[in-house]
């Protein structure tokens, strides 16, 4: 927080050191901006992670040293005051995941029922949402405008103007003059990158909405479908040999990572083409926005439980098809929260816990595929398989894994690592729903889709 404060960005938040460990946080960009170009140079995930590690082992071998000699550790530097404490923070950024989960999944179920219809020409239904919400991780993580703040950065040119012993001459512009109605200047931008991971606001739409927005476990459960020969397509229901088998189960997570990719890198060449004209949003704006969240975070998610325990006349329905899942999704968002958190810094070119977190839950969803299509059925009946379709599949396990994370980590690690990462993340998770759902289907059991 104290390298971030130097940048010259006010210290809203006091922020946890361990929301450095979130992928969505890390300061780095999928593209080359092309206005940032005269300071800010490209760099990877393993290099901000080896900072950090860096960082927290001279702090430790300080205070065991001091320790050791019997020494009185030297005096910190004074902190500036936030204006927003770190429960505050922790507060807020805990009820935007809460109630952009429950929109993530809204827009995730809404989106598939859209693109699902009689000759659709991509016969897997996770890949648009993971389009989508990776489109939109694009464009936050490269918006240097939406969070900026302007009353900053019009202080810094005063104090450059006044500590300069002469203005840069007319030929030559500095670094950081802003041309009016233009780009950011690059200055403003590096400062706003930093600032902006910081801000409880831009983790609930980044960790909350894109990683809720995009499922893991669906695209490793369609991967299983085509490998199974299980899609709904026309020619379904046709037997087929081992080597279609193969192209089968190899063309659904080469398409689906080779659009979210692709849409991770549109987003933020859309973020660089508006920058001129996205609004800002003020200190004031985003202080209103955080006492709204924790009404509206609480509210929705007790409404979802209403809906779901008293479901209106006529509209039984709704509870397998929405209600549930946005009942069980604030579990999988503060799940997958809290093991990025704990787990992706342990390893500098391997984010642990986002790979634990798409691991674990296409397994937990696996566990459902099968008491979906075992020939027993489910108990409870209808709501049980309400309950297990609508609230385990599409809302835990839909917001415990991401896809709009995970492209963006394969996107800034060094090339070696995000090959591994990428394959052992797709090859893992299949192997998961394998072990877990191939029994069944392939075993005697399956009786097709008793829910």
């Amino acid at each position: 927080l104290s390298r971030r404060t130097s940048t010259g960005s006010r210290p809203d938040y006091d922020v946890p050191e361990a929301y450095a460990n979130l992928g969505e946080t890390a300061d780095v960009s999928p593209v080359q901006n092309p206005y940032e170009e005269p300071i800010r140079r490209f760099r990877s995930l393993e290099q901000i992670r080896s900072r950090e590690q860096e960082f927290v082992r001279e702090q430790k071998l300080q205070r065991r040293q001091s320790l050791t000699a019997g020494v009185q550790p030297e005096e910190k530097p004074e902190v500036p005051k936030h204006e927003v404490s770190r429960l505050a923070t922790q507060l807020y950024t805990i009820s935007y995941l809460i109630l952009f989960s429950i929109l993530g999944t809204l827009a995730r179920v809404g989106l598939t029922a859209l693109t699902t219809y009689p000759g659709t020409p991509v016969i897997f239904p996770s890949i648009w949402p993971n389009f989508a919400g990776s489109l939109i991780m694009g464009f936050l993580s490269e918006d240097r405008m939406l969070f900026r703040q302007e009353d900053e950065d019009e202080d810094e040119e005063d104090d450059d103007e006044e500590s300069s012993p002469s203005p840069s001459p007319p030929s030559q512009p500095r670094a950081d003059e802003e041309t009016p109605g233009g780009p950011p200047t690059p200055a403003a931008a590096a400062a706003a990158a930093a600032h902006k991971k910081t801000i409880p606001l831009y983790i609930g739409l980044a960790t909350g909405f894109c990683g809720s927005f995009t499922s893991f476990s669906a695209l490793i459960r369609d991967t299983f479908s085509a490998l199974a020969n299980d899609l709904p397509s026309a020619a379904a229901s046709a037997p087929r040999n081992a080597g279609y088998s193969v192209l089968a189960v190899l063309a659904v997570p080469i398409t689906s990572v080779a659009v979210s990719l692709a849409a991770l890198f549109v987003g933020a060449h859309v973020a660089i083409l508006v920058a001129p004209i996205t609004p800002c949003l003020t200190p004031a704006t985003r202080r209103l926005l955080d006492g709204l969240a924790v009404v509206l975070g609480c509210g929705c998610w007790l409404g979802a439980v209403l809906l779901s325990v008293l479901p209106p006349a006529g509209h039984a329905d709704w509870r397998g098809a929405v209600t549930f899942a946005l009942v069980f999704a604030p579990l999988g968002c503060l799940a997958r929260f809290a093991v990025s958190l704990w787990l992706n810094g342990k390893v500098v070119g391997f984010p642990v816990g986002t790979f634990v977190a798409n691991v674990l839950g296409t397994a937990v969803l696996a566990m459902a595929w099968d008491l979906a299509h075992a020939g027993e059925g489910v108990g409870g009946g209808v709501p049980g398989c309400q309950v297990l379709l609508g609230g385990v599949v599409d809302g835990f396990c839909g917001c415990l894994t991401t896809v709009s994370t995970w492209v963006g980590e394969l996107a800034v690690l060094r090339r070696r690592h995000a090959y591994v990462y990428g394959g052992a993340s797709v090859v893992g998770g299949l192997a998961a729903f394998v072990a877990v759902a191939g029994g069944v289907r392939w075993g005697g059991v399956f009786a097709g889709a008793v829910c």
